[in-house]
């Protein structure tokens, strides 16, 4: 199900937003999001939603665990936490990536898995990552509910898409929150908006660059390639900003505020400032939580690029399956450094 279908738009929403508003009380309000948000996954993915549920119990057992004073089971949890979380993440998403690379270097005819990608699970994937790490770095308390936990992971809105919240900047609004009329009818506005950006802009200029990218290579002339090229570049940006507007203004309609995750980024005057402008929740996420903990920039300038690097390759591994989007990453992390280089010598 996706946001702009008629069978979200006239039935799951405006069911799921009227009961919202009918029931007295938020325990019971958080309760009616979470089986919406099941149905909504189980909606296009039945036999997934018991992955993702698997997922939430999975990460609430371990955040009860480090519920001690005791470093090393600590560790421990946490450890296995993440080796669980991104495992899930390279069996369901990256095999067949795995099995193609080895097949083409080694020769070998390995037969493809063909698992189907289960819808999001890069999205709960880093939000469950989210939690058992600001559980352990003690910025939050470990949820003594489970049900907590799981609006967290799957709370529709930003399932599917994004944008990819952190646990601590959320924690307070899943156990209190309030919503007006004004607030509400700023996420009606909000939302109108990322659907105006996904059916009218992103949806036309689709045809156009799937023309272009459908045609053969001798069809294609120069201006049909810029055509192309630029009408997918407008696409990507409408088609994403807009599911982020869209369930920003859901979020509102709810009481939960959600960061913002797209700032005009073609208007970026370098590669620093795009992902300061592009996807910014998740350029926070692996700032946060891989940057960081890798040193940073604390560690010398050799230690800086490399771990920036890593990062870029990360992000570009995490928008697809493929060697062409780690390649795309890297692209990014080259001409990073070589601004970064550029900047300070002009200085």
């Amino acid at each position: 199900m996706v946001f702009s279908s008629m069978t979200f738009l006239c039935v799951f929403f405006p069911v799921v937003f009227a009961l919202y508003y009918i029931l007295p009380g938020l325990r019971a309000r958080n309760v009616l999001l979470i089986l919406a948000s099941l149905l909504f996954y189980a909606y296009g993915e039945p036999v997934y939603v018991l992955l993702m549920i698997f997922s939430i119990v999975m990460n609430y057992f371990f955040g009860r665990m480090m519920n001690t004073r005791n470093a090393g089971l600590r560790k421990a949890a946490l450890l296995i936490a993440v080796v669980i979380n991104i495992g899930l993440l390279v069996v369901f998403k990256y095999t067949d990536m795995i099995l193609r690379t080895i097949n083409q270097l080694a020769g070998t005819q390995i037969p493809m898995t063909e698992i189907a990608l289960p819808i999001g699970i890069s999205f709960f994937t880093f939000q469950a990552l989210s939690y058992v790490i600001d559980v352990y770095r003690d910025e939050v308390q470990s949820q003594k509910s489970v049900f907590n936990v799981m609006l967290y992971v799957s709370f529709f809105p930003q399932l599917i898409a994004g944008p990819i919240v952190k646990y601590h900047d959320i924690q307070k609004q899943i156990e209190t929150r309030k919503t007006d009329v004004q607030e509400i009818a700023e996420g009606f506005r909000r939302f109108t908006i990322g659907l105006a950006k996904k059916v009218l802009i992103s949806n036309t200029v689709a045809i156009a660059a799937d023309g272009v990218f459908n045609s053969q290579i001798g069809e294609i002339n120069i201006v049909a390639a810029w055509i192309g090229a630029i009408s997918y570049m407008l696409q990507i940006y409408y088609d994403f900003s807009g599911y982020s507007d869209m369930a920003i203004g859901m979020g509102h309609m709810f009481g939960f505020h959600f960061q913002e995750n797209f700032n005009y980024p073609y208007i970026s005057a370098s590669i620093k400032e795009f992902w300061r402008r592009w996807h910014i929740s998740l350029s926070t996420w692996f700032k946060e939580y891989l940057y960081i903990p890798l040193g940073g920039n604390r560690k010398g300038k050799l230690r800086t690029c490399v771990n920036k690097m890593v990062v870029f390759s990360a992000t570009g591994l995490w928008h697809g399956a493929s060697w062409t989007f780690v390649l795309w990453g890297v692209w990014h992390g080259v001409f990073s450094l070589i601004e970064e280089f550029l900047r300070h010598y002009c200085e």
